[in-house]
């Protein structure tokens, strides 16, 4: 599957940018884009700004497949906090990898 790049801008996305690039990936998608990466490798001070811009990026996707690449630590653990780092492609820490089924013991205490 090919996959289009969106590049978000640098050092601090705000919420005035996210209408650009919301625009942006609409039209990616309607041009037949499959899957959109955002590139995040400028976003080196984030903020509320680039949580609004991720999270609208999202709404806009409408469940088809958006990643966010590049993300930085700090940018890495906002999303964490706000519960968007399913956008970052990785299992959340409380949740096991997909296709992993946790296995139940007959002898296990029923919680």
């Amino acid at each position: 599957m090919e996959i289009t790049r969106l590049v978000l801008p640098g050092p601090a996305p705000t919420a005035r940018d996210a209408a650009t690039l919301c625009a942006r990936l609409a039209r990616l998608y309607e041009g037949g884009a499959r899957a959109v990466e955002c590139d995040a490798r400028a976003v080196t001070a984030p903020g509320l700004g680039a949580v609004e811009v991720l999270a609208r990026l999202r709404l806009t996707a409408r469940g088809r497949p958006l990643r966010v690449t590049g993300a930085a630590p700090a940018l890495r653990a906002l999303l964490d906090l706000v519960g968007l780092v399913e956008l970052l492609g990785e299992a959340e820490q409380r949740e096991p990898p997909g296709r992993v089924e946790e296995g139940v013991e007959a002898d296990d205490p029923a919680v």
